[in-house]
């Protein structure tokens, strides 16, 4: 049987706190979202000022980079660069601002945010996901 790394709360706790740290730190009202490997939601923020909007646009942007494995910017990147087919895919937010969290070469979520420019995003994601003691893919 095989076995993985999973996230428990005080992981969830510490992420959702160094990204909150990080949009504090530059006033930027954003909304943070932590999903497992499977896309599912484990822990939120919406910080005082945050639009409506980006509740929603955070909680996808993590989902997609948890089920991409990858950065929510590399499918940004291949659909401006052409394959738009990628707009048919299942991800449903495919625009830069989540990283999925990588803990001995697994995934084990990811952090995706919505609020402010799309790298801004990305920024306070890495931040959050730094807190873990992993990896960004």
């Amino acid at each position: 049987m095989n076995t993985k790394p999973v996230l428990g709360l005080e992981d969830v706790e510490a992420m959702l706190t160094g990204a909150r740290r990080e949009a504090q730190k530059h006033s930027w009202n954003v909304s943070i979202a932590i999903v497992d490997d499977g896309g599912h939601p484990l822990g939120f923020y919406r910080l005082d000022g945050a639009p409506p909007g980006s509740a929603y646009m955070s909680a996808e942007k993590a989902r997609t980079a948890a089920l991409g494995r990858r950065e929510s910017k590399v499918y940004e990147d291949m659909i401006n660069g052409g394959r738009i087919a990628f707009l048919s895919a299942p991800l449903s937010a495919t625009l830069e601002g989540a990283v999925p969290v990588m803990v001995n070469g697994e995934c084990v979520g990811a952090v995706g945010v919505s609020g402010v420019k799309s790298d801004q995003d990305a920024q306070i994601a890495r931040a959050g996901a730094a807190c873990l003691g992993g990896t960004v893919a």
